[in-house]
């Protein structure tokens, strides 16, 4: 698995939600067409896994949270980042979204839970705040980022 090869997997989201407003409803079409038992979402967290042991994804860690950008905003992804972190019961860097978050969370204990959240997807508003937080086990959570816009606060 290259950052190519990756980048076109999630492209395959990216595309379908090209010019959406980035709120519940985009949270709800992510949801259904793609949720966490479709080919899509396994396929993705099965690139994050061999990412992770390849060393080239989550390659930094801070408090107990592995973590990394794994793509730089590309019209590939309408203008997107990729992150992926992995976390577990435990809270991360308090931070703001400006023009949103779109989370996808593929627990790797049955239970764990990000922001409350099972398997599957979240989204956060433009405006929007947060302390991320993963809880009962370990997770991963990849962030799709409109124009890589994250603000920590400190």
């Amino acid at each position: 698995m290259s950052v190519e090869n990756f980048t076109q997997l999630v492209s395959k989201v990216t595309q379908k939600i090209a010019g959406l407003p980035v709120d519940k409803n985009l949270q709800t079409l992510l949801n259904e067409t793609f949720p966490a038992d479709s080919q899509v979402f396994k396929d993705i967290r099965n690139a994050i896994e061999k990412g992770i042991a390849e060393g080239w994804m989550c390659q930094y860690e801070n408090g107990g949270v592995k973590y990394g950008r794994v793509v730089k905003p590309t019209p590939v992804l309408n203008n997107c980042s990729i992150d992926v972190v992995e976390m577990a019961d435990c809270k991360g860097m308090h931070h703001g979204h400006s023009e949103g978050e779109i989370d996808m969370i593929m627990p790797i204990d049955p239970n764990a839970k990000f922001d409350g959240h099972p398997a599957g997807w979240l989204v956060y508003e433009p405006g929007s705040a947060h302390n991320p937080t993963v809880s009962d086990g370990k997770a991963w959570v990849l962030y799709l980022l409109p124009n890589g816009k994250i603000e920590f606060t400190k």
